[in-house]
């Protein structure tokens, strides 16, 4: 038998209020439901312990891997046996906060961490202000694990818009793709699937994005549509606004195809792209 090439990769849209625990304890359900299903990877929302805000980074932030939702997470991916891609908490290192994804095996073991690169500082007039940096800080690293399948590659949210990071991704041999985050009712509509499926052609990987539910009393207000992107640029799967599990069965011999079909990645011409004419 040759290596396996497919595994069920499951996205939890959450549905996220104050209480702390309660989003704990609900994130927990779902991981275990997930797992009954069938799914080897499962992934969290971005901020699914905190309501999205940067009122609320301070109260809700936790030390990892010693705070009470890491430890949590740990035990629900060693119970499930699952690779458990925690969307992502708001995250107390030093003086520091940070919007932080960590990464469990089927081990309960910290895999790694990916802290937000590009911080979501956006002020669109008529539409939406929000300033990350108001609180946070941005990480300084890019984030891939191996799972005992493939490579994943990991941003949050605002890091999907920078299609630098995913080239980078796919030139260390990863497969998919995988993106927590809560885009809004003013950039959702226009940017979220579109984004999605221009890094997946781009790079021909699978890309994924899991956000919360939507929540129209909430400060900040979620556009949902969880999703799954195919090499080819086709959605395989997804949901709209309310909490839901998405389910993808992510078979990687269509990368495998893809990339031999169509060879743009070895037909690079670096003779003209690493320099700029000037007449």
């Amino acid at each position: 038998m040759g290596p396996i090439k497919a595994f069920r990769l499951a996205l939890i849209q959450l549905a996220v209020g104050e209480d702390k625990l309660e989003n704990v304890k609900e994130a927990l359900r779902f991981i275990k439901r997930a797992k009954e299903n069938g799914s080897h990877v499962i992934a969290l929302p971005e901020c699914f312990n905190s309501p999205y805000g940067t009122k609320f980074f301070p109260k809700y932030a936790e030390q990892i891997p010693s705070g009470q939702t890491s430890i949590a997470l740990s035990e629900a991916a060693e119970e499930n046996q699952v690779y458990l891609v925690a969307g992502s908490i708001p995250e107390k290192d030093g003086e520091k906060l940070y919007n932080t994804c960590t990464i469990w095996n089927p081990s309960g073991e910290l895999v790694t961490k990916h802290q937000k690169v590009h911080l979501f500082d956006i002020d669109i007039p008529g539409g939406i202000r929000f300033k990350e940096s108001e609180t946070l800080t941005a990480g300084k690293k890019l984030t891939i694990f191996n799972t005992d399948i493939c490579k994943i590659g990991i941003g949050i949210c605002y890091d999907l818009r920078f299609d630098e990071m995913a080239r980078l991704y796919r030139k260390e041999g990863c497969d998919l793709l995988l993106y927590p985050g809560a885009f809004n009712m003013t950039t959702g509509p226009l940017h979220w699937e579109l984004l999605q499926r221009a890094r997946a052609v781009d790079n021909q990987v699978f890309v994924a994005s899991v956000a919360p539910a939507q929540d129209k009393n909430a400060d900040y207000v979620s556009w949902g549509h969880s999703q799954v992107v195919d090499p080819w640029g086709k959605v395989i799967a997804k949901t709209e606004f309310d909490e839901a599990i998405v389910y993808a069965d992510i078979d990687l011999k269509v990368v495998d195809d893809v990339r031999q079909q169509i060879p743009v990645f070895g037909q690079r011409r670096t003779d003209l792209y690493d320099t700029v004419r000037r007449d």
